[in-house]
């Protein structure tokens, strides 16, 4: 099979001088082309349980320093408490157990538990945050009634955040009552649903973002974005939001929407003031830059191109008008010849097709880690990302940064036995029958860089 793959779609059919779909490649310069990769030192830190005989479906490891714990969930529900050598794993909650009440929906590859957020001030006793974390999950109970109603009048499950509130943060595990709802997404398809939920890092007690939540919610899924939910101001699908789960005056009652949105001081009530961003697909992951706190996402394209953007306040990330840098017409067609058109748009500083030989295929963008340490000097200064199936690694310079096209991508490869090797062919060690490697990044104490996936239950470590 050729790389021909991606047609040209016409701009209009009446005119004398329209254009004819054609097959064409948008970049036709394979990723695997793009220079020597970058080589760096794995080894493996710790194993989490199986879990029915099937190994965990990690998503997401979180570093909680006032414990001195990372903590991994699975996304059937549970999440454990892993010590800083590794050689400590303890379930500390599992939210799917029956008395929560929480119905954790994990059918299928897409949904279940999909993140968690430890309030900043977790440990810091007689603060507001003490003791309060964050689940944000798929759930098979939709008893509730729902903050925020897809268009069509669609329903498959629930997508919730939730505030749980330890007695204990330093307890082995969980030792508090039944978590309280902030809000509640109905979802009208089964895929693209919840993604990354945080506090932003880097900020400190006396700054305007200290103790907000950003998270990512997806289009709401099928494909094409069949309601265009993302372009949608009144609606949050499709969309980063910003929080303050203390606060009180959302619609609900039960979360605060910050004074700092983009999109509040327009007093307009077809307008969420919730949103931070808008205008993506299915964002799965996003990060700092701890230098000068630049805000990157990972965002999964249709068919044909994914993409990492420069996320700030208010930006439109284009989809369901564009996918990545091109004009979106259907699942399978995209118009080669307009790209870039709209000055308001965000266009991507990186982005690849998904017939790159170098993918097999199976595609989908994830990351986003800013490495700004010097204990692999290989790494600084980078952003580091990958694709999920596949469990390739790649970056980019975060002190220039790109314009688009996947020129200025390159491969982080893992030396193993003399050779270099990507993460799947690691896991395939372990576990011959992998396919994929739905790779997960996590950023742990001294800026440790950790790998995740859902094949053999292992969490790997970059070494120097």
């Amino acid at each position: 099979m050729t790389r021909q793959l991606i047609r040209v779609v016409a701009a209009t059919l009446l005119t004398a001088s329209c254009l004819f779909a054609q097959s064409i490649d948008p970049f036709p310069k394979p990723i695997a082309d793009n220079g020597e990769a970058i080589r760096v030192n794995i080894a493996e830190f710790a194993s989490i349980p199986d879990m029915a005989g099937e190994p965990a479906r990690m998503m997401l490891l979180v570093n909680e320093p006032g414990t001195r714990r990372l903590f991994v969930n699975d996304m059937r529900g549970p999440l454990y408490g892993v010590g800083y050598d590794g050689k400590t794993v303890t379930r500390y909650l599992d939210i799917n157990a029956p008395s929560w009440g929480v119905s954790v929906q994990s059918q299928g590859r897409e949904r279940g538990f999909q993140s968690f957020a430890f309030h900043p001030q977790f440990n810091q006793a007689g603060t507001r945050g003490y003791g309060k974390f964050y689940t944000y999950t798929d759930s098979s109970n939709m008893q509730p009634k729902p903050d925020f109603l897809p268009a069509g009048g669609m329903n498959t499950h629930d997508t919730v955040m939730f505030e749980w509130t330890a007695k204990n943060p330093e307890a082995a595990t969980y030792d508090g009552g039944p978590p309280r709802e902030l809000l509640r997404f109905r979802q009208p398809f089964a895929n693209h649903n919840g993604g990354l939920a945080t506090f932003n890092p880097l900020a400190i007690p006396s700054s305007a973002d200290y103790g907000l939540l950003y998270f990512t919610l997806a289009d709401g899924g099928s494909g094409g974005d069949p309601f265009n939910a993302a372009q949608n101001l009144g609606t949050p699908f499709g969309k980063m939001l910003r929080i303050d789960p203390l606060g009180t005056n959302s619609a609900n009652g039960k979360y605060g929407i910050p004074a700092g949105n983009p999109f509040v001081g327009r007093n307009d009530p077809k307008t969420l003031g919730e949103i931070y961003a808008y205008g993506v697909r299915n964002p799965q992951r996003f990060g700092w830059d701890p230098k000068n706190g630049n805000l990157f996402l990972a965002e999964i394209g249709q068919n044909i191109v994914e993409e990492v953007d420069l996320v700030t306040p208010g930006a439109n990330l284009g989809w369901n008008n564009w996918e990545a840098s091109f004009r979106f017409v259907s699942r399978t067609e995209i118009k080669l010849n307009e790209r870039r058109g709209d000055p308001k748009v965000t266009y991507p500083l990186v982005e690849y097709d998904h017939h790159d030989p170098l993918l097999g295929g199976q595609v989908a963008t994830t990351g986003v880690i800013v490495y700004r340490a010097t204990a692999i000097p290989a790494l600084a200064n980078l952003v580091i990302f990958g694709d999920n199936p596949s469990g390739e690694v790649f970056y980019f310079n975060a002190d220039r940064l790109p314009s688009g096209g996947q020129d200025p991508i390159r491969r982080i490869l893992f030396n193993r036995g003399g050779s270099a090797k990507t993460l799947l062919q690691l896991i395939k060690e372990k576990k011959p029958s992998a396919e994929r490697a739905d790779l997960r990044f996590g950023l742990g104490p001294d800026n440790q860089v950790f790998l995740l996936n859902k094949q053999d239950g292992t969490i790997r470590v970059l070494r120097p």
